[in-house]
């Protein structure tokens, strides 16, 4: 007997589904918020999700990404109204099964279930669903960066153009670069990722276009490329800055002409490839160096994507937090339930230079560290929680750029009226970064919140 898990808030109308459905011959178990219906996900396998869009604690795109930590298998069935079809359209290309508005027919929600368990039963057992990429779950967030990052994947992933994804090491560039793929036309296509900085002059273009055999020494046979490997799909670049400038032609040409040679091959094979690229660098400072092609640029840039620094979204920190929290849960099979009101404090300060990575690989260590069902400041690295004072060295005499203004920093040496303004000079110096605040000011994150009470500064 299949086993559907039924999360809606309404319980009038979960009883009432859930009653249908057992007369069909199905176990169902109903959950009331998000939360409790991943608990039970968790907990149990299920055969299907059937999940309200809206829900008290989550929204459709949020909980799939999550129900994606658990289970790549499972198909997800979303009730929702004609208000959010369109949203309710994006999650099917993010991997959702289907939709069906309210209120629902019971026979066409009869036949969509008996679809999806049919559709997951002809499925080779392992296989991820179309749409859907090993564990790949994408957390947006919910911060105006965030906002507009889903607004550019949701606006340029229908189309074929070429697209460079530029930001900070760990900002999560892959991971726009695969929910583009996933949202486009080629999501049932190859998606192939090479990471150009691991990449010699010499074994990046045999690595990218492939040799023959007899090529050179060490050619045994014939080697595929990945542009012929992700023919159809979408061939991902990250740090494409450190590809050597004769490669850089190479790629050009493979661009603009759709073809690529082989290393010691006098014929061409046609590839229809989308290119994605990524960089930590600015490539028109590059360009401008001489370091990179202005041609290629151009040819690549048809669309640009900026990954903002997690310490410019701090809004962002506890949703990506408890994101891990749960992949780490299950990777290390621990039963965290969350993070106390210090932890919580401490990650939403911190300036996480790392980024997600950073902040991904903090999470995991907590969650391994664990004594109860909560992360205290005890299971954080002590970086983290007392982040090291920064020092900052004399500018060179030649260096002209403007000097921040001067503050004596040392709060130790200030009292009263003084000490109150040297921290509102310093924490306006800062943007309200309290963290690097305190350390600015040469006293614990602990010390500066008791001021900012005792002055009753609203930070």
């Amino acid at each position: 007997m299949p086993n559907i898990l039924l999360i809606d808030d309404d319980p009038t109308f979960c009883l009432m589904l859930r009653t249908f459905l057992q007369k069909q011959q199905y176990n169902v178990q109903t959950a009331y918020t998000a939360e409790e219906g991943l608990r039970l996900l968790k907990g149990q396998p299920f055969d299907l999700v059937l999940t309200d869009f809206r829900l008290p604690d989550r929204d459709g795109i949020e909980l799939l990404s999550q129900i994606r930590v658990y289970s790549t298998t499972v198909p997800v069935i979303l009730m929702t109204t004609y208000a959010d079809i369109r949203t309710a359209v994006r999650a099917i290309k993010m991997g959702a099964f289907e939709y069906i508005t309210k209120p629902i027919n019971p026979d066409e929600t009869l036949l969509t279930i008996k679809k999806a368990l049919q559709k997951k039963a002809e499925e080779p057992a392992g296989k991820a669903r179309a749409g859907v990429s090993g564990n790949f779950a994408f957390v947006s967030g919910r911060s105006p960066e965030a906002a507009k990052i889903e607004d550019y994947i949701a606006l340029i992933a229908p189309t074929n153009m070429s697209v460079i994804i530029e930001g900070e090491s760990g900002t999560g560039k892959e991971f726009v670069a695969r929910k583009i793929h996933l949202s486009s036309k080629r999501h049932d296509k190859p998606y192939v990722a090479i990471d150009c900085g691991a990449l010699s002059k010499d074994l990046a273009a045999s690595e990218l276009f492939g040799y023959v055999k007899g090529a050179f020494t060490g050619a045994l046979n014939n080697k595929e490329g990945q542009f012929e490997a992700a023919s159809g799909g979408t061939l991902f670049l990250d740090e494409i800055g450190n590809l050597s400038y004769e490669v850089q032609v190479q790629l050009l040409r493979a661009l603009q002409e759709r073809k690529v040679k082989k290393i010691g091959s006098t014929t061409d094979t046609e590839v229809d490839v989308r290119i994605i690229a990524a960089t930590n660098e600015d490539l028109v400072q590059a360009v401008s160096r001489g370091e990179f092609r202005e041609d290629l640029y151009h040819r690549l840039n048809e669309f640009k994507i900026n990954t903002t620094p997690l310490r410019e979204r701090t809004q962002d920190i506890m949703q990506f937090a408890e994101h891990f929290l749960q992949q780490a849960n299950q990777e290390l099979e621990r039963n965290v339930t969350g993070f106390d009101a210090e932890a919580t404090i401490v990650l939403e300060n911190y300036a996480w230079p790392g980024n997600l990575r950073e902040l991904r690989n903090v999470v995991r260590r907590s969650v391994l560290l664990a004594t109860s069902n909560q992360i205290t400041l005890q299971q954080l690295p002590p970086e983290i929680v007392e982040p090291a004072p920064t020092f900052v060295a004399a500018a060179p005499t030649s260096f002209t750029a403007e000097p921040e203004p001067q503050l004596a920093t040392d709060l130790r040496s200030a009292t009263g009226q003084s000490e109150r303004e040297l921290i509102l000079a310093m924490l306006e110096r800062v943007k309200y970064n309290k963290s690097k605040a305190a350390r600015l000011l040469n006293i614990d994150r602990k010390t500066l919140y008791n001021k900012l009470r005792q002055y009753n500064i609203e930070a």
